[in-house]
Protein backbone atom coordinates (compact mmCIF):
# COMPACT_ATOMS: atom_id res chain seq x y z
CA UNK A 1 0.00 0.00 0.00
CA UNK A 2 1.43 3.43 -0.98
CA UNK A 3 2.28 5.85 1.83
CA UNK A 4 0.68 9.27 1.56
CA UNK A 5 3.07 12.06 0.55
CA UNK A 6 2.59 14.13 3.76
CA UNK A 7 3.51 11.09 5.81
CA UNK A 8 6.61 10.49 3.66
CA UNK A 9 7.69 14.13 4.14
CA UNK A 10 7.23 13.90 7.89
CA UNK A 11 9.22 10.65 7.99
CA UNK A 12 12.08 12.13 5.98
CA UNK A 13 12.12 15.21 8.25
CA UNK A 14 12.26 12.96 11.32
CA UNK A 15 15.26 11.07 9.90
CA UNK A 16 17.06 14.36 9.11
CA UNK A 17 16.38 15.69 12.63
CA UNK A 18 17.64 12.44 14.14
CA UNK A 19 20.95 12.61 12.22
CA UNK A 20 21.30 16.30 13.16
CA UNK A 21 20.80 15.39 16.83
CA UNK A 22 23.44 12.63 16.63
CA UNK A 23 25.92 15.02 14.93
CA UNK A 24 25.40 17.65 17.65
CA UNK A 25 26.16 15.08 20.32
CA UNK A 26 29.21 13.55 18.64
CA UNK A 27 30.81 16.53 16.89
CA UNK A 28 34.21 17.72 18.21
CA UNK A 29 33.81 20.27 20.97
CA UNK A 30 35.34 23.71 20.57
CA UNK A 31 35.72 26.52 23.06
CA UNK A 32 33.29 29.44 23.09
CA UNK A 33 34.05 32.18 20.58
CA UNK A 34 35.39 34.58 23.19
CA UNK A 35 37.79 31.81 24.31
CA UNK A 36 38.93 31.03 20.75
CA UNK A 37 40.28 34.54 20.34
CA UNK A 38 42.16 34.27 23.63
CA UNK A 39 43.73 30.94 22.65
CA UNK A 40 44.73 32.07 19.17
CA UNK A 41 46.52 35.07 20.67
CA UNK A 42 48.85 32.67 22.46
CA UNK A 43 49.95 30.96 19.22
CA UNK A 44 53.14 32.90 18.53
CA UNK A 45 55.04 31.60 15.55
CA UNK A 46 57.26 28.77 16.71
CA UNK A 47 60.94 29.33 15.81
CA UNK A 48 61.12 25.57 15.25
CA UNK A 49 59.38 26.21 11.94
CA UNK A 50 62.60 27.82 10.71
CA UNK A 51 65.30 25.49 9.38
CA UNK A 52 67.31 24.15 12.30
CA UNK A 53 70.91 23.03 12.16
CA UNK A 54 73.55 22.37 14.79
CA UNK A 55 74.13 25.12 17.37
CA UNK A 56 76.79 27.74 16.87
CA UNK A 57 80.01 27.40 18.80
CA UNK A 58 82.60 24.70 19.35
CA UNK A 59 81.31 21.25 18.36
CA UNK A 60 82.99 17.87 18.76
CA UNK A 61 81.68 15.12 16.51
CA UNK A 62 81.82 11.35 16.87
CA UNK A 63 85.11 9.58 16.28
CA UNK A 64 86.94 6.38 17.22
CA UNK A 65 87.90 8.12 20.47
CA UNK A 66 84.28 7.60 21.63
CA UNK A 67 84.52 3.80 21.40
CA UNK A 68 83.05 1.88 24.36
CA UNK A 69 85.25 1.22 27.38
CA UNK A 70 88.75 2.58 28.04
CA UNK A 71 89.25 3.37 24.34
CA UNK A 72 86.74 6.20 24.68
CA UNK A 73 89.24 8.84 25.65
CA UNK A 74 87.20 11.76 24.27
CA UNK A 75 84.37 11.36 26.78
CA UNK A 76 84.28 13.78 29.69
CA UNK A 77 83.00 13.09 33.21
CA UNK A 78 79.31 12.99 32.36
CA UNK A 79 76.43 10.52 32.53
CA UNK A 80 72.90 9.85 31.36
CA UNK A 81 70.83 9.88 34.53
CA UNK A 82 67.47 8.25 35.26
CA UNK A 83 65.37 8.01 38.40
CA UNK A 84 63.21 4.99 37.65
CA UNK A 85 61.23 2.21 39.34
CA UNK A 86 61.55 -1.48 38.50
CA UNK A 87 57.96 -1.53 37.29
CA UNK A 88 58.77 1.22 34.77
CA UNK A 89 61.22 -1.03 32.95
CA UNK A 90 59.40 -1.18 29.61
CA UNK A 91 58.91 2.59 29.50
CA UNK A 92 62.58 3.09 30.38
CA UNK A 93 63.63 0.70 27.61
CA UNK A 94 61.58 2.76 25.15
CA UNK A 95 63.40 5.95 26.17
CA UNK A 96 66.77 4.24 26.01
CA UNK A 97 66.15 2.87 22.51
CA UNK A 98 65.34 6.35 21.24
CA UNK A 99 68.34 8.06 22.81
CA UNK A 100 70.77 5.30 21.91
CA UNK A 101 69.53 5.34 18.30
CA UNK A 102 69.65 9.11 17.87
CA UNK A 103 72.75 9.94 19.92
CA UNK A 104 74.46 7.71 22.45
CA UNK A 105 75.47 4.82 20.17
CA UNK A 106 77.94 7.33 18.70
CA UNK A 107 79.35 8.52 22.04
CA UNK A 108 78.80 5.70 24.56
CA UNK A 109 78.31 7.79 27.68
CA UNK A 110 77.43 5.71 30.75
CA UNK A 111 73.91 5.34 32.10
CA UNK A 112 73.33 5.82 35.84
CA UNK A 113 70.02 4.52 37.17
CA UNK A 114 68.69 5.51 40.60
CA UNK A 115 65.98 3.86 42.66
CA UNK A 116 64.87 3.98 46.30
CA UNK A 117 64.75 0.15 46.29
CA UNK A 118 67.27 -2.28 44.72
CA UNK A 119 66.98 -2.87 40.98
CA UNK A 120 65.90 -6.33 39.86
CA UNK A 121 68.17 -8.56 37.83
CA UNK A 122 65.65 -8.32 35.00
CA UNK A 123 65.93 -4.52 35.00
CA UNK A 124 69.72 -4.69 34.92
CA UNK A 125 69.87 -7.34 32.21
CA UNK A 126 67.41 -5.68 29.84
CA UNK A 127 68.77 -2.14 30.16
CA UNK A 128 72.38 -3.21 29.71
CA UNK A 129 71.38 -5.14 26.59
CA UNK A 130 70.31 -1.91 24.87
CA UNK A 131 73.68 -0.15 25.05
CA UNK A 132 77.38 -0.76 24.61
CA UNK A 133 78.02 1.85 27.28
CA UNK A 134 78.48 1.08 30.96
CA UNK A 135 75.30 0.92 33.08
CA UNK A 136 75.40 1.72 36.79
CA UNK A 137 72.60 0.84 39.22
CA UNK A 138 72.47 2.91 42.37
CA UNK A 139 70.37 2.87 45.53
CA UNK A 140 69.29 6.22 46.98
CA UNK A 141 70.36 6.55 50.64
CA UNK A 142 67.43 6.42 53.04
CA UNK A 143 68.38 9.76 54.53
CA UNK A 144 68.05 11.37 51.09
CA UNK A 145 64.63 9.86 50.32
CA UNK A 146 62.89 9.75 53.70
CA UNK A 147 60.48 12.45 54.83
CA UNK A 148 62.57 14.93 56.89
CA UNK A 149 62.11 14.84 60.66
CA UNK A 150 60.85 18.42 60.74
CA UNK A 151 57.76 17.58 58.66
CA UNK A 152 54.53 17.46 60.68
CA UNK A 153 52.57 14.59 59.13
CA UNK A 154 49.22 15.83 60.45
CA UNK A 155 49.85 19.16 58.78
CA UNK A 156 50.97 17.32 55.65
CA UNK A 157 47.65 15.44 55.46
CA UNK A 158 45.62 18.63 55.99
CA UNK A 159 47.67 20.55 53.44
CA UNK A 160 47.51 17.90 50.75
CA UNK A 161 43.74 17.68 51.16
CA UNK A 162 43.54 21.40 50.39
CA UNK A 163 45.71 20.82 47.30
CA UNK A 164 43.47 17.92 46.23
CA UNK A 165 40.42 20.13 46.57
CA UNK A 166 42.14 22.55 44.19
CA UNK A 167 42.82 19.63 41.81
CA UNK A 168 46.61 19.86 42.15
CA UNK A 169 48.00 16.76 40.46
CA UNK A 170 49.84 14.18 42.63
CA UNK A 171 49.08 16.27 45.73
CA UNK A 172 48.57 13.30 48.08
CA UNK A 173 51.30 11.05 46.63
CA UNK A 174 54.04 11.30 49.23
CA UNK A 175 56.50 9.57 46.89
CA UNK A 176 55.98 12.44 44.42
CA UNK A 177 56.90 14.99 47.09
CA UNK A 178 59.97 12.91 47.98
CA UNK A 179 60.98 12.71 44.33
CA UNK A 180 60.65 16.48 43.82
CA UNK A 181 62.76 17.20 46.90
CA UNK A 182 65.43 14.67 45.85
CA UNK A 183 65.62 16.06 42.32
CA UNK A 184 65.72 19.63 43.62
CA UNK A 185 68.67 19.41 45.94
CA UNK A 186 69.90 15.93 46.83
CA UNK A 187 70.61 13.80 43.76
CA UNK A 188 73.95 15.44 43.01
CA UNK A 189 75.20 14.51 46.53
CA UNK A 190 74.97 10.80 45.77
CA UNK A 191 78.43 9.18 46.11
CA UNK A 192 78.05 7.64 42.64
CA UNK A 193 78.07 11.16 41.15
CA UNK A 194 80.89 12.55 43.29
CA UNK A 195 83.30 12.69 40.35
CA UNK A 196 80.71 13.50 37.70
CA UNK A 197 80.19 17.03 36.45
CA UNK A 198 77.54 16.86 33.72
CA UNK A 199 74.34 14.83 33.38
CA UNK A 200 71.51 14.40 30.90
CA UNK A 201 68.27 13.53 32.67
CA UNK A 202 66.20 10.88 30.91
CA UNK A 203 62.80 9.72 32.14
CA UNK A 204 60.76 6.64 31.27
CA UNK A 205 58.29 6.96 28.38
CA UNK A 206 59.87 9.93 26.62
CA UNK A 207 60.80 10.12 22.95
CA UNK A 208 63.73 11.50 20.96
CA UNK A 209 63.21 12.20 17.26
CA UNK A 210 66.37 13.76 15.81
CA UNK A 211 69.85 12.49 15.06
CA UNK A 212 72.37 14.51 17.06
CA UNK A 213 75.91 14.16 15.74
CA UNK A 214 77.92 16.21 18.25
CA UNK A 215 78.85 15.51 21.87
CA UNK A 216 76.29 17.55 23.86
CA UNK A 217 78.36 17.31 27.04
CA UNK A 218 81.43 18.68 25.27
CA UNK A 219 79.19 21.39 23.80
CA UNK A 220 78.20 22.43 27.33
CA UNK A 221 81.81 22.40 28.53
CA UNK A 222 83.47 24.02 25.52
CA UNK A 223 80.87 26.76 25.14
CA UNK A 224 80.57 27.69 28.82
CA UNK A 225 76.98 26.51 29.27
CA UNK A 226 75.47 25.59 32.61
CA UNK A 227 72.01 24.31 31.69
CA UNK A 228 70.19 23.08 28.60
CA UNK A 229 66.44 22.68 28.08
CA UNK A 230 63.98 21.88 25.31
CA UNK A 231 60.53 22.76 26.74
CA UNK A 232 59.61 25.82 28.81
CA UNK A 233 56.20 25.83 30.54
CA UNK A 234 53.95 27.50 33.08
CA UNK A 235 53.50 25.64 36.36
CA UNK A 236 50.31 25.19 38.37
CA UNK A 237 50.23 28.28 40.62
CA UNK A 238 48.15 26.43 43.21
CA UNK A 239 51.05 24.05 43.78
CA UNK A 240 53.61 26.76 44.68
CA UNK A 241 51.88 29.76 46.36
CA UNK A 242 54.72 30.47 48.81
CA UNK A 243 57.71 29.51 46.64
CA UNK A 244 58.30 33.04 45.34
CA UNK A 245 57.68 34.80 48.70
CA UNK A 246 60.23 32.44 50.28
CA UNK A 247 62.62 33.16 47.41
CA UNK A 248 62.27 36.91 48.02
CA UNK A 249 63.06 36.37 51.70
CA UNK A 250 66.18 34.46 50.71
CA UNK A 251 67.51 37.03 48.25
CA UNK A 252 66.77 39.84 50.73
CA UNK A 253 69.17 38.04 53.09
CA UNK A 254 71.67 37.21 50.31
CA UNK A 255 71.55 39.90 47.61
CA UNK A 256 75.15 39.02 46.75
CA UNK A 257 73.98 35.75 45.17
CA UNK A 258 71.83 37.39 42.49
CA UNK A 259 73.71 37.50 39.17
CA UNK A 260 73.84 40.86 37.44
CA UNK A 261 72.79 39.21 34.15
CA UNK A 262 69.85 37.33 35.67
CA UNK A 263 66.51 36.31 34.13
CA UNK A 264 64.29 38.15 36.62
CA UNK A 265 62.01 39.50 33.85
CA UNK A 266 61.22 35.94 32.76
CA UNK A 267 60.56 34.88 36.35
CA UNK A 268 58.26 37.77 37.19
CA UNK A 269 56.39 38.53 33.95
CA UNK A 270 52.71 39.26 34.61
CA UNK A 271 51.60 40.29 31.12
CA UNK A 272 51.22 36.92 29.43
CA UNK A 273 49.56 34.99 32.28
CA UNK A 274 48.52 37.57 34.92
CA UNK A 275 46.37 34.99 36.71
CA UNK A 276 49.43 32.81 37.32
CA UNK A 277 51.52 35.71 38.57
CA UNK A 278 48.78 36.72 41.01
CA UNK A 279 48.16 33.23 42.40
CA UNK A 280 51.89 32.55 42.70
CA UNK A 281 52.41 35.87 44.52
CA UNK A 282 54.68 37.51 41.97
CA UNK A 283 56.15 34.52 40.15
CA UNK A 284 55.24 34.03 36.49
CA UNK A 285 55.46 30.23 37.11
CA UNK A 286 57.64 29.91 33.96
CA UNK A 287 60.03 27.02 34.31
CA UNK A 288 62.24 24.66 32.33
CA UNK A 289 60.48 21.30 32.10
CA UNK A 290 63.09 19.29 33.95
CA UNK A 291 62.18 15.82 32.69
CA UNK A 292 64.70 16.89 30.05
CA UNK A 293 67.73 18.74 31.32
CA UNK A 294 71.41 18.71 30.48
CA UNK A 295 73.31 20.44 33.22
CA UNK A 296 76.57 21.15 34.97
CA UNK A 297 76.26 19.94 38.56
CA UNK A 298 78.82 22.51 39.63
CA UNK A 299 75.95 25.00 39.69
CA UNK A 300 73.79 22.88 42.03
CA UNK A 301 76.86 22.38 44.23
CA UNK A 302 77.56 26.12 44.41
CA UNK A 303 77.10 27.92 47.73
CA UNK A 304 74.36 30.13 46.29
CA UNK A 305 72.18 27.23 45.13
CA UNK A 306 72.93 25.02 48.14
CA UNK A 307 71.98 27.80 50.54
CA UNK A 308 68.85 28.48 48.50
CA UNK A 309 67.77 24.83 48.53
CA UNK A 310 68.41 24.49 52.25
CA UNK A 311 66.33 27.62 52.91
CA UNK A 312 63.45 26.17 50.89
CA UNK A 313 63.80 22.73 52.44
CA UNK A 314 63.47 24.03 56.00
CA UNK A 315 60.09 25.59 55.18
CA UNK A 316 58.65 22.10 54.72
CA UNK A 317 56.80 23.18 51.62
CA UNK A 318 58.14 20.42 49.44
CA UNK A 319 55.52 18.49 51.44
CA UNK A 320 52.96 21.04 52.68
CA UNK A 321 52.69 22.44 49.15
CA UNK A 322 53.78 20.61 45.99
CA UNK A 323 56.97 22.37 45.02
CA UNK A 324 58.49 20.68 42.00
CA UNK A 325 62.15 20.44 41.08
CA UNK A 326 61.39 22.21 37.78
CA UNK A 327 60.39 25.60 39.29
CA UNK A 328 63.05 25.30 42.01
CA UNK A 329 65.80 24.60 39.46
CA UNK A 330 64.46 27.33 37.18
CA UNK A 331 64.27 30.03 39.83
CA UNK A 332 67.75 29.14 41.04
CA UNK A 333 69.14 29.37 37.52
CA UNK A 334 67.14 32.50 36.68
CA UNK A 335 68.48 34.36 39.71
CA UNK A 336 71.97 33.03 40.44
CA UNK A 337 73.33 32.21 36.98
CA UNK A 338 74.23 34.29 33.94
CA UNK A 339 71.23 33.80 31.65
CA UNK A 340 73.54 33.59 28.62
CA UNK A 341 74.78 30.27 30.01
CA UNK A 342 71.33 28.69 29.68
CA UNK A 343 70.83 27.06 26.29
CA UNK A 344 67.72 26.03 24.34
CA UNK A 345 68.55 22.75 22.58
CA UNK A 346 66.20 23.51 19.71
CA UNK A 347 67.83 20.83 17.54
CA UNK A 348 66.99 17.98 19.93
CA UNK A 349 63.56 16.58 19.05
CA UNK A 350 61.83 15.53 22.25
CA UNK A 351 58.45 14.55 23.64
CA UNK A 352 57.14 14.06 27.14
CA UNK A 353 53.36 13.69 26.97
CA UNK A 354 51.64 15.97 26.08
CA UNK A 355 54.35 18.41 24.86
CA UNK A 356 56.93 18.37 22.05
CA UNK A 357 60.06 20.08 20.87
CA UNK A 358 60.13 19.30 17.14
CA UNK A 359 62.60 21.24 14.96
CA UNK A 360 62.59 21.75 11.22
CA UNK A 361 65.45 19.46 10.27
CA UNK A 362 66.04 16.56 7.87
CA UNK A 363 67.61 14.80 10.86
CA UNK A 364 64.20 14.49 12.55
CA UNK A 365 61.66 11.72 12.02
CA UNK A 366 58.43 10.89 13.79
CA UNK A 367 57.25 14.31 14.99
CA UNK A 368 55.46 17.23 13.33
CA UNK A 369 57.65 20.29 12.82
CA UNK A 370 56.67 23.11 15.14
CA UNK A 371 54.03 21.08 16.97
CA UNK A 372 54.02 21.99 20.67
CA UNK A 373 51.31 19.59 21.80
CA UNK A 374 49.07 16.86 20.45
CA UNK A 375 46.55 17.58 23.18
CA UNK A 376 43.70 20.09 23.35
CA UNK A 377 44.32 23.53 21.83
CA UNK A 378 44.19 25.27 25.22
CA UNK A 379 47.50 23.55 26.08
CA UNK A 380 49.27 26.02 23.76
CA UNK A 381 48.75 28.58 26.52
CA UNK A 382 51.15 26.58 28.69
CA UNK A 383 54.08 27.41 26.41
CA UNK A 384 56.40 29.91 28.10
CA UNK A 385 59.11 29.77 25.45
CA UNK A 386 57.86 33.09 23.91
CA UNK A 387 58.71 34.82 27.18
CA UNK A 388 62.16 33.22 27.23
CA UNK A 389 62.74 34.36 23.64
CA UNK A 390 61.47 37.84 24.52
CA UNK A 391 63.53 38.39 27.64
CA UNK A 392 66.57 36.21 26.98
CA UNK A 393 67.32 34.53 23.65
CA UNK A 394 66.32 31.92 21.08
CA UNK A 395 69.65 30.22 21.71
Amino acid sequence: MAIARPVRVLGFAAVVMWFFFIWQVLKPTSPPKHKVKEIIKSFERDPNLDPTGEPEGILVHASEEYAPGPAGTARINATLLALVRNEELNDMLSSMRDLERTWNHKFNYPWTFFNDVPFTEEFKKKTQALTKAECRYELIPKEHWAVPEWINMDLYKESTQILKDKKVQYADMISYHQMCRWNSGLFYHHPALANTQYYWRVEPKVHFFCDVDYDVFRYMQDNNKTYGFTINLYDSPDSIPTLWPETLKFIAEHPEYVHENNAMDWLTDKVRRPDHNKKANGYSTCHFWSNFEIADMSFWRSKAYEDYFNHLDRTGNFFYERWGDAPVHSIGLGLFEDKSRIHWFRDIGYQHIPFFNCPNSPKCKGCVTGRFTDGESFLYREDCRPNWFKFVSQG
